[in-house]
């Protein structure tokens, strides 16, 4: 026999509240919120607005604004080489609004970094530089600066890709950039780019006009290379051979004849008189193929290799040169200092 016995009603469950008490709203935050708070509070005080220019703006000469990270607590701190500029009078402004002057330790347009110190200070807040290479792709990171004067503002998203490469103001390909969706508008250039444990792990300095949401940062291991070298040299040095140069394709036939694999190389448009490039016999359309064992498949390969390591050292060069394969010796000098 069937039961057709109606389902009771809890009146308990019918005279449930949707009304709750006040609660504290750190309660609500979830892991994300904890994170990106976490980190603001013990490395936003060791980020710096950066101001260059005349502390009373003149008509000649006109000021400029970015960010700036203290590395060190006896007052180091980097910032983007098109931050400083050519200024010779550059101030540092705190989260307390506290203002110094700072001085130029060195710059490296090819990354875009500079490094300054702040003039008579200790015991400064600091942040500490990560290692990049451990980042992955949708990483959280967080970014703090001073986009538009707006100051101390922050910004999270994830890293969106790794190893990307782009053009610096003079023209070199900087390597192994960040890419991120973390917001960044101008006066974030040269702030820092940090991790959810607090260390940074770029140095914002770049975005593509018109572009939403793809942000880019020099890493952390390329800012440290730079650091050293301004610290030992005051300067990064690097190698030089004296050509202008344009990325090329390699004709089919001549890579056939030559017994190469090359589809493109660097076409050498411009020879400096007594430079070493001159001096081992290149010439005006040469093409170069190969560099100290290294394959060369445009300009930006070709800088890459001349790096400090091959200064003063005689490198075996292979350059096509009318279809024909010819070998070079050449002895790479090193670099003037960028001014």
């Amino acid at each position: 026999m069937l039961d057709f016995t109606s389902d009771t009603v809890d009146d308990a469950s019918s005279s449930r509240t949707t009304a709750s008490d006040p609660v504290d709203d750190r309660s609500l935050l979830d892991a994300y919120s904890n994170a990106v708070i976490d980190v603001t509070d013990r490395v936003g005080p060791a980020v710096v607005r950066v101001e260059t220019g005349p502390k009373v703006p003149n008509g000649r000469e006109r000021g400029g604004l970015g960010s700036g990270i203290v590395i060190s607590p006896d007052g180091l701190v980097l910032t983007n080489s098109h931050v400083v500029g050519s200024s010779r009078e550059i101030r540092l402004r705190d989260v307390e609004d506290h203002v110094g002057d700072a001085r130029v330790l060195g710059v490296d347009p090819d990354t875009d970094l500079a490094l300054l110190r702040a003039n008579g200070v200790r015991d400064l807040p600091y942040a500490a530089l990560g290692n990049s290479k451990t980042l992955r792709r949708g990483q959280l990171v967080i970014a703090i600066g001073n986009p538009l004067g707006f100051e101390s503002t922050v910004t999270a998203g994830v890293i969106s890709a790794l190893g990307r490469s782009i053009r610096s103001v003079s023209g070199r390909t900087i390597e192994d950039v960040i890419q991120t969706d973390a917001a960044l508008n101008p006066g974030n250039s040269g702030g820092p780019l940090l991790s959810s444990n607090g260390e940074v792990i770029g140095i914002n300095t770049a975005i593509i006009n018109g572009a939403q949401g793809i942000c880019f940062a020099v890493a952390s291991n390329t800012a440290q290379f730079v650091l050293s070298e301004i610290i030992r040299h005051g300067y990064v040095r690097r190698a030089y051979i004296g050509v202008a140069g344009q990325t090329a394709a390699v004709p089919r036939r001549h890579a056939v004849l030559a017994g190469v694999e090359n589809k493109m190389g660097a076409l050498l448009a411009q020879i400096e008189p007594d430079g070493p490039a001159a001096k081992a016999g290149l010439l005006p359309g040469d093409v170069v193929i190969r560099l100290d064992g290294v394959e060369i498949n445009g300009v930006d390969d070709l800088i890459r290799v001349l790096d400090r390591d091959r200064i003063g050292r005689g490198l075996a060069m292979d350059v096509l040169r009318l279809g024909r394969l010819r070998a070079v010796d050449i002895d790479p000098i090193e670099r003037k200092p960028a001014r």
